[in-house]
């Protein structure tokens, strides 16, 4: 697609979008029922592994992902990822220890390690840059419909039936994602062909300097994620709510909402603003949680963190291609993205640290990530300098 064009919603990116929400929804639609699932194998204290070690195996497979975006090209790197989805979701069936549960889990994360790598750098490609907040806050939408989805339909699937179904629904569903990717047209230019010797990572081909301050970011807003995805289900039942999937449903719908206007805003009125915000709205939305008593005041604060990250998301990664070397997106976003597992996975282990299955550490876990969220405010306002040029194509 030609950049000058201003256009952004070509077939390509529309199937791009559908790719992703399919993805979205595969590994997404496990997330509440996991930790019930671990718990009935006797690993009810492992629970802070299962985000730990996804998000784990997605940060070490990032500067892989990253080099084979920039040299492979971007369609089989997406391909790849979804093919991981489609391949673990058929195996959690046939694990039955806690230890082949772990290990499962792992190796699943190659999935987010690739798959968004590969779309980002994809839609960099085909969008013109003034208008790159907006098409990622669409791709994000694509994936916040699949993550609203997702839980409810894995959810209904393993209270209807049972847990195995859920599995297999999840391969389905990404099966579907790598089947709309197949035959769809390559953006990078000068494409190489695989070979073993491009998995060897060289010290400078791990992170892309330039783009510093969106990893800070990154990291910090995320570690709430983290906590999140790992004791909410355990909140939602300490209050009471029965479908533990209900949180992540008014997360993502108010999600949804702000994505429609999100990536315009940043477009607009800069990226550094909207974070400012954003950062704000999520240390609430966790002093809202420790503060929590009903179901209601629970939901209430999932719409508030919904919100930020709604905001959060397209602008931190319009930024990250803003400020990356044309030639070096794959490692740009593969950088942002390892900061984002890191903070998400370093988020769900001291998480479950803090909250080391007693109630009554709920508030506290909860007060702890607002302030460490907030920390990303105060570098945005105090320590964070434009730089001078700006990569814009």
């Amino acid at each position: 697609m030609d950049q000058s064009s201003g256009k952004i919603y070509s077939l390509h990116f529309i199937l791009l979008c559908l790719s992703n929400a399919l993805f979205s929804a595969s590994f997404n639609m496990m997330i509440p029922e996991l930790p019930a699932y671990l718990s009935n194998m006797g690993g009810a204290d492992y629970k802070g592994y299962i985000i730990g070690l996804f998000t784990l195996m997605a940060g070490l497979s990032r500067p892989f992902s990253g080099k084979l975006t920039d040299t492979i090209g971007r369609v089989p790197v997406m391909i790849f990822g979804s093919l991981v989805c489609v391949v673990c979701s058929l195996l959690y069936p046939l694990v039955s220890s806690v230890g082949a549960f772990l290990l499962l889990r792992f190796f699943h994360g190659f999935s987010t390690g690739f798959k968004p790598t590969g779309t980002s750098a994809y839609v960099s490609d085909i969008i013109p840059y003034n208008r790159r907040g907006e098409a990622m806050g669409m791709v994000g939408l694509a994936s916040t419909i699949g993550m609203a989805l997702g839980p409810a339909i894995g959810g209904y699937m393993a209270v209807r039936w049972n847990i195995n179904v859920m599995f297999q629904v999840s391969a389905v569903f990404a099966l579907l994602s790598v089947v709309i990717l197949i035959g769809m047209k390559e953006t990078l230019a000068n494409k190489q062909p695989f070979r073993f010797a491009l998995l060897k990572i060289k010290g400078d081909e791990i992170f892309e300097p330039l783009v510093w301050s969106p990893v800070i970011i990154c990291f910090l807003t995320y570690f709430s994620y983290g906590a999140m995805l790992t004791i909410i289900p355990d909140f939602g039942a300490f209050l009471g709510v029965a479908n533990k999937g209900m949180f992540f449903t008014y997360f993502t719908a108010s999600s949804i909402g702000i994505r429609l206007l999100a990536g315009k805003v940043s477009d607009r009125y800069g990226r550094v603003p909207v974070l400012k915000v954003s950062a704000v709205l999520m240390a609430a939305s966790m002093l809202m949680m420790g503060l929590a008593g009903s179901s209601a005041l629970l939901m209430a604060s999932a719409v508030v963190y919904g919100i930020s990250v709604g905001l959060n998301a397209p602008a931190i990664t319009a930024w990250t291609i803003d400020l990356g070397h044309p030639e070096h997106r794959g490692r740009a976003l593969a950088s942002m993205y390892i900061a984002m597992e890191a903070g998400i996975g370093l988020g769900a282990y001291f998480s479950a640290f803090v909250y080391n299955n007693q109630s009554s550490n709920f508030p506290v876990t909860f007060y702890l990530f607002a302030g460490i969220t907030l920390l990303a405010t105060i570098y945005l306002t105090f320590f964070y300098k434009k730089p001078v040029m700006v990569a814009r194509q």
